[in-house]
């Protein structure tokens, strides 16, 4: 059966309406929000109403804005909930991704175990790894001897198989991000976590690529801990609060990390000299969340609920990614470009990664012919259709215009690729 066009796609799409909520110029394509989504007017509002009340009401906004801020955090962590698969109390909502890896690392990890390796992935996002490396030394151990990260066998993906061998018995702590931001694999979350709770190990998720494009089941799948950010997939604007998950076996243990905003919401503004921590994950919040970078959260996740919740955009995704790879493999053929990310569904997360010498250049040449990719050095381009506010014509025509400036060889009127890049 052939694939429909995509202006029929588009015609029966039920999260197509759902575009007006992002204003963007005319004839852009935005094909980035695996690094940071676009601004949604409902995420728009709700700053500005935070904005509002700061103004009309000052110190009083904490008991007196509708809702209160003080109850914004737990608001922000049910709107999450769904996505990640867990229970409110068991999700916090407050600091960054980084920051709130520190804090479970100094919650969950014990440096005097007999078991001390941590193990993580040679791909992963940078700061993970610096995270876990500062951890070990503020804990008296040598991240060469106690960290241990797993190789990829192409310098793209991670076999399972791999990450399997290395849950070794000296193995206390295993990371792994969900989806590779580079290639956008998705892991087998379910399956690791299971082994790697067998062997006794704690395991943990970074889900910065993969919430709001991909359900998750933490609870059901047994985690212990995951990490993330909102500005991705979830539109929450740059440099937006962060969130994690710390599974309810590990309830009632202490922070490693205490603060103030941990304590039990009736004793926050005691001041007892003791911490109390609150139930659940808001017991490991540290200090005063920001609002002004909670608000447009707030915003997008009603909009995420409004448009048919986490199983709805990933059907979308899937639909997208699979009409890109069809017209990437009838239209890119000859020109140099392979698709680096896994093609089944299950092993797929929501962006695509090809592989060219001049994906630099491609990059450049793309953001003048007014699509927005992204560049992964040394030699990847990222497409990432948002199910919330990119149509099927535009997932198709991106591909056309990549193609037409292959084939003209437009990208190499552009700088080769500095030194460095971001």
């Amino acid at each position: 059966m052939a694939t429909p066009a995509p202006a029929e796609l588009d015609a029966r799409d039920p999260l197509a309406r759902w575009a007006a909520e992002f204003p963007a110029p005319e004839g852009a394509i935005y094909l980035d929000g695996n690094s940071l989504g676009l601004p949604s007017r409902r995420a728009e509002a709700a700053l500005a109403r935070v904005v509002d009340q700061w103004r009309t009401l000052g110190i009083d906004g904490w008991t007196r804005a509708d809702p209160p801020w003080l109850e914004l955090p737990e608001r922000a962590a049910a709107g999450v909930a769904p996505l990640v698969g867990a229970a409110p109390v068991d999700v916090g909502i407050g600091g960054q991704t980084t920051p709130n890896l520190h804090q479970l690392l100094a919650t969950l990890y014990d440096p005097a175990a007999a078991a001390r390796v941590i193990v993580a992935d040679a791909l992963n996002f940078a700061s993970d790894t610096y995270a876990l490396r500062s951890h070990l030394r503020l804990r008296g151990l040598d991240p060469e001897r106690h960290l241990r990260l797993i190789p990829s066998r192409d310098g793209r993906v991670l076999r399972i198989d791999d990450i399997l061998a290395a849950l070794t018995p000296d193995v206390q702590l295993l990371l792994l991000p969900a989806v590779l931001y580079a290639s956008g694999q998705l892991l087998d979350v379910a399956t690791i976590t299971r082994k790697a709770r067998a062997a006794g190990i704690t395991i943990g998720w970074d889900l910065s690529h993969s919430l709001g494009a991909v359900p998750h089941a933490l609870a059901r799948d047994g985690a212990d801990f995951a990490v993330w950010s909102h500005y991705k997939w979830l539109n929450a604007g740059p440099g937006a609060v962060g969130g994690y998950f710390l599974h309810p076996r590990h309830a009632g243990r202490p922070p490693g990390l205490a603060g103030w905003w941990g304590v039990r919401p009736e004793r926050r503004f005691a001041m007892a000299p003791v911490h109390e921590p609150a139930a659940g994950a808001a017991g490991l919040q540290i200090g005063t969340p920001h609002l002004l970078s909670l608000a447009p959260l707030l915003g997008s996740l009603e909009l995420v609920a409004a448009a048919g919740g986490i199983a709805a955009l990933r059907a979308k995704s899937l639909a997208q990614t699979d009409l890109m790879l069809e017209r990437i493999d009838a239209e890119l053929a000859g020109h140099g470009v392979t698709v680096v990310t896994p093609r089944g569904h299950p092993a797929r997360g929501g962006h695509l990664a090809l592989a060219h010498p001049e994906a630099w250049r491609l990059c450049q040449a793309l953001k003048a012919a007014g699509v927005t990719p992204d560049f992964r050095g040394p030699d990847l381009l990222r497409l990432a259709p948002s199910p919330l506010y990119t149509s099927y014509a535009a997932c198709a025509e991106a591909v056309a215009r990549l193609r037409r400036i292959l084939e003209t060889g437009a990208h190499l009127r552009f700088p080769a690729a500095p030194a460095l890049v971001p």
